[in-house]
Order: structure tokens, then sequence, then C-alpha cells
């Protein structure tokens, strides 16, 4: 059984808990405070500081930085190995205390002398509130990957459910002593998320200590980890996290359009990032750590034989996803969120944004992995300039396709440039390799392809079927929508996969047999 669907597999439990609990933090959001400006002014807010544990906590710090710490692991002693991390933390400590000290300042001074319409001015009070989020965010993400780096990918991963758990309840503990009014209570949210912060790197702690790490201040300044990691860092930043990019910026568009638009669009996001993030990233973050040994030991036939399995992983389970988010966007949709403020005509426009972004899962998750394969290789600028590129495509798309298409309009375009990135960083990346082993992802594509078509032909007609026969009245009835098309469909799917003995796919069942036999051994 490989060792790669073994760890990603664990990280993916964990992130799964933490995902469930992320959604169940969203079902609460949209049922307090449905998708109203009120809605879209604190989506836009926390997406500004949440855009930094994107990209540190599943992206750029630890990309940059776990190569770094895994041939000081390898080349140098424990006490230099702590010592390099501990620089690297006092180092960010001073920039996070900068940059948070600057921007509080700002928005205060916008806030006293310039004048807002009410739906800018509540964004700016609540941005005001969560900013400082930032700064935990980042010291838990340099935790998450010193852990990852040491082999512990399951603790770090779960440390996200803590977050998830204090988030919800901020709304029921302390959003009815906020006031009357929605505007008043969203702000027990955006303190909510703060406290939050602080938990998720406290959770780290125990795990860091046991491994030998102590606290410790290491004057940044001219240490040579600190450097390193700043020089990678900067293109790191574009090149692992154009997904995340592309939403903020095309947020910040759609902001000032019609605040509705960014969060219907947001809900959507949330139901893409549920698969992306147990198995993309989980994946991604494994194949960091494990390219990263390959490429410092100069093992370039297994770096590649590494790096297709993964994508032929990735491809196996994220199409099917993929198709059942495009077919059943709207049960889905309404099963999770319809409740409270959240009505049936936000159903809609969510589930159309979901129906938009839902082909372009696989390639989502694909650009993390690629950039990952770049970084272990101690290249930064290739998927940085990549990126950009693509992301002036995504923000010309979404302001073509704003006003005509709306929500779908914007995951259209991020759905066409994320396909285009894939590209771009594969035939960069074949012509820094020479080659490519693409074998198992070849040997993937036409079984997954007929498996996806299955699931096509038979998940909307299914749905339909359901829908016409018991309605979506009822808590059963909704339930019954998802689930019913989505288990006899996805049946279908390994059924298919499994009759032509696709090599990944008979590992993820093996892996499954497995785990269900344990418990009766």
């Amino acid at each position: 059984m490989s060792q790669m669907l073994k760890s990603s597999g664990a990280m993916g439990a964990a992130t799964l808990a933490s995902r469930l609990l992320g959604m169940v933090r969203e079902m609460v959001y949209a049922r307090f405070m449905g998708d109203g400006w009120v809605a879209g002014a604190f989506t836009l807010a926390f997406t500004i500081p949440n855009l930094f544990r994107r990209l540190l906590g599943e992206g750029a710090l630890t990309a940059a930085f776990i190569p770094l710490f895994k041939e000081k692991e390898k080349t140098a002693s424990e006490v230099e190995m702590w010592c390099s991390a501990n620089a690297v933390m006092s180092a960010l400590l001073v920039f996070a205390a900068g940059v948070i000290g600057l921007v509080l300042v700002g928005l205060s001074i916008a806030l006293a002398t310039a004048q807002f319409d009410a739906k800018t001015r509540l964004m700016l009070e609540l941005l005001r509130v969560m900013f400082p989020y930032m700064g935990l965010v980042c010291l838990a993400a340099v935790f998450m990957g010193v852990l990852n780096a040491r082999g512990h990918f399951f603790i770090p991963a779960l440390g996200a459910a803590l977050l998830n758990v204090v988030m919800i309840a901020s709304v029921f503990l302390a959003a009815p002593k906020f006031g009357a009014r929605l505007d008043e209570q969203i702000f027990a949210l955006a303190f909510g998320v703060l406290v939050a912060g602080v938990a998720q790197a406290a959770f780290q702690l125990p795990s860091l200590r046991r491994e030998g790490w102590r606290l410790a201040w290491v004057t940044p300044w001219r240490d040579a980890t600190v450097r390193a990691v700043v020089t990678k860092m900067g293109p790191a930043i574009v090149g692992v996290a154009a997904f995340q990019l592309n939403v903020t910026l095309v947020q910040l568009v759609s902001f000032w359009v019609d605040p509705v638009i960014v969060a219907s669009f947001s809900y959507a996001v949330r139901l893409i990032e549920l698969p992306q993030g147990v198995f993309g990233i989980s994946l991604a973050t494994y194949l960091l750590t494990s390219l990263s040994g390959l490429a410092a030991e100069k093992k370039l036939p297994e770096f590649r034989t590494t790096l297709g399995q993964g994508m032929a992983y990735l491809i196996l389970i994220n199409s099917l996803a993929a198709v059942l988010l495009l077919f059943l966007a709207e049960p889905i949709v309404r099963l999770l969120f319809e409740r409270g403020e959240f009505g049936p005509e936000s159903t809609q426009r969510a589930a159309l944004a979901l129906q938009c972004l839902a082909p372009g899962l696989v390639a989502f998750s694909m650009v993390n992995i690629l950039a990952r394969a770049f970084y272990a290789l101690g290249d930064t600028q290739t998927p940085m300039k990549v990126s950009v590129f693509c992301l002036g495509v995504n923000l010309l798309l979404s302001v073509v396709l704003l006003e005509p298409m709306r929500q779908a309009g914007l995951g259209l375009a991020n759905t066409i440039t994320s396909c285009l990135n894939v590209w771009l960083l594969l035939r960069a990346l074949r012509k820094k390799l020479g080659t490519l082993e693409l074998a198992e992802v070849k040997r993937s594509l036409k079984p997954v392809l007929a498996a996806s078509i299955v699931v096509s032909i038979l998940a909307w007609p299914g749905y339909n079927a359901w829908d016409r026969q018991f309605g979506h009245t009822t808590l059963l009835a909704k339930l019954g929508a998802v689930f019913v098309p989505a288990i006899l469909t996805s049946l279908l799917y390994w059924a298919v996969l499994w009759a032509d003995k696709l090599p990944a796919a008979m590992e993820v069942m093996e892996l499954i047999r497995k785990k269900l036999r344990r418990p009766r051994a």
C-alpha cells in the first residue's frame, strides 16, 4: 500500500473533521445572516485576514520553510534545527506586529475622517476587529509546518477543527448579547474569529514540545534560514495560492457591484473547498515533504514517479467529487444552507455559482500539487510567473462576466484560469525535469472519464426523479435528494474503475477494506 495514500489519508481524516466542522460553521452562519449585504460585508472582511491562513497555513510559508527545515534535520544538529525554527518564528512575530499595527492605524484614521456608505463602513469596522487574526494564523502556520516536517500530519490538521468550534460557539453564545439588529450582532462573529485564532495556535504547542521544541527568541535579522525563507516566500505567495488570490480579488470587485454576490459566491467556494481540502490540500502537504527529501537526495526518477502517482490519486478522487457537485449543486445547497435567513432565492444563487466552480475542482487541487513540486526543487520563480499571468486573466474574465452572469461569472472565470494554470505549470515542469513520469496519470484518464460519464448520466436524472416523487419540504426528503443519487452513482463510479482494474483505484479500495476490517480484527 502506498505510503503516500496512507499519510495523506491520515491527514485527510483530520482535515475531514475540520472541514465538516467548517461546513457546520457555514450552515450556522447561513441561518444567522443569509446572503444579504451584512453577510457580504462580513465575508469580505473575513476574507482579507483569512487569506493569510490560505497563503501561509496551506501555502507559501510552509512551502518555503519545510524544505529548509528538512535539510537542517538531515545535515545539522538538533539544536541548530530548532534554532532555525525559532528564528523564523521570531521574524514572523516582528513582521506580523508591524503589518497589524499599520493596518489598524490606517483603518482607524479612515473610519474617523472619511465618509463611507453603511455597507462599506460596516465592512471596514469588521476588518479592523478581525485583522489581528492574521498574526495568530501565521504563527499557527509555522507550528503546523514544523510538525508536518517531523512526520505529524493528523494533529496539525485537527487544529483547524478547534477553530471552527469556537467560531460556531460565537453565533450561539455571544451574538445575542451584541444587540438586536444583525449589523450589530455580526461583531460577535468577528471577535469569535480572534478567539478561534488563539485556540488554533495553542493547540499545536503540546505536540511541538514533545518533539523537543522550546520557544526562544532568536534575532532574525542576519539569520541564514530567515533570509532564505523570505527570498522564497515572495514568489511562493503568488505561486501556491492562485485560487485563493483569485477569490479575494474577485470579491473585492464584486462587493462594490453588489455585496450579495460576495456572500452567495462564498458559500459555493466553501462547498468546493471541502473535497479540495480533504484530499487535495492533504496530498499536496504530504508531497511537499516527500518531494523535498527526494530532491535533496537528487533522486529525480523517484521524484517524477511520486509526483505522477500523486496526480493520479488526485484525478481519481476529485473527479467524482466534481461531477457530484456539478449535478447535485441545488439539493446540496438546499440541504446545507436553506433555513433561517437563507431562503430559496439564496439557494438558487449559491447553487449556480457552485455549478460553475465544480468543473474546475481537479484543476484547483492540481495547482497546489504542481506548485509544491517546483518548491521542492527550489524554484519559486516559475509558479509565481505562471500565477501572475493567470491572476491577470482571471481578473479580466471576472470583470467581463460579473455584470451579465453575477456569481456564476465569477465561478466560470476561476474554473477557466485554474485549468490554464495547470497547463502552464505542466509545460514548465516538463521543461525543467526533461520529462514527466505520467504513466499512471495517462492510465487513469480513460477509465476515470468513463466512470465520470456514468455518474453524469445518472446523477441529475436521479435527483429529478427523487424530487418529483418526494419533493424537498422535509429534512428526510432533502437528505434523500442528495444521498440517494450520490451513493448510487458513486458505487457505479467505483464499479467501473474496479472492472478496469485501475491500480490507483484498487489501492484506494484496498485501504478502505483494511480500515473497515480493522475493528473486527
